[in-house]
């Protein structure tokens, strides 16, 4: 009894702390939304209160309505970040299965190298990626930020043991069937690593929206800016002061992430059966 008692105290002290955790985590961000719908004057005014006081739309408005470049800013990072989550998926998945599944001469070292490269900090490299992309003539174009990033090391890494623990009966099946290398590769792997695959989407699609490093260095026209390198242009032209406007263009270019994470949610935790059945 008195160890039931103890795990029950125990318990409730772990939710109690994960629930204060959590407000102290999230009111932040429901101030965030809050503000987005407040005048600039209740804004500025040191208030830390969610509720009450004055509800207005313009914001919204004049982020939707009347700036000229944030639609057009939302719209590139929207483009950049769907084709090169596009292409990710497709090239870390295949570099992944082929890593772990195919043999062929000097597949080891292949991996142990790639295992070397995620050691050497992103920074060391910026100063050759930038030449190189100037060398190309890549610079001020959409190009420059999807191309260097079509792979990524750490989610091939992820691929590989995921295949690696994916049973050869499936394969071997599907080759019986008449399924060729490719063919039970697109039709029989793909669809089962959907939780890998749907997880590697999420975190890729997050890399290139919220990346403002890059876009910084080689985007040069205030038309093709990305979302995150227009906000922090905004910022400065309305010299930090204009949080109403500010506000709403933060909230909006969070709502992406937002709707993605929902739709590939329920692939995180989902198990796969792999006993031949598909």
């Amino acid at each position: 009894m008195k160890k039931t008692g103890k795990q029950k105290f125990y318990k409730i002290l772990l939710y109690a702390i994960m629930i204060v955790y959590a407000i102290v985590t999230f009111y932040p961000f429901i101030w965030a939304v809050a503000a987005s719908f407040k005048p600039l004057k209740e804004i500025v005014s040191g208030g830390m209160q969610i509720f009450g006081g004055e509800f207005t739309l313009a914001n919204y408005q004049y982020i939707l309505g009347r700036s000229e470049n944030f639609p057009r800013w939302f719209m590139n990072s929207l483009i950049v970040s769907i084709i090169g989550t596009s292409v990710n998926l497709f090239l870390n998945t295949m570099a992944g299965y082929a890593l772990a599944r195919i043999n062929f001469p000097g597949r080891e070292r292949i991996y142990w190298g790639m295992l070397a490269m995620m050691m050497v900090p992103a920074q060391v490299l910026l100063i050759p990626n930038y030449l190189i992309i100037s060398s190309l003539g890549m610079k001020d174009s959409f190009t420059a930020l999807i191309l260097p990033a079509a792979i990524n090391i750490g989610n091939i890494f992820m691929m590989r043991q995921f295949f690696l623990s994916f049973p050869k009966d499936v394969e071997e099946a599907a080759t019986i069937d008449g399924l060729s290398r490719t063919g039970t590769f697109f039709r029989i792997v793909m669809p089962l690593a959907k939780p890998s695959i749907s997880t590697q989407a999420v975190f890729v699609f997050m890399g290139f929206w919220n990346e403002f490093l890059k876009p910084m260095l080689y985007m040069t026209t205030p038309s093709k800016y990305t979302l995150t390198l227009g906000l922090q242009t905004f910022k400065s032209q309305n010299a930090g002061q204009r949080w109403d406007q500010i506000m709403p263009a933060s909230i909006i270019s969070i709502i992406p992430i937002i709707i993605l994470y929902i739709i590939f949610n329920k692939y995180f935790l989902q198990g796969v059966r792999m006993d031949g059945e598909k």
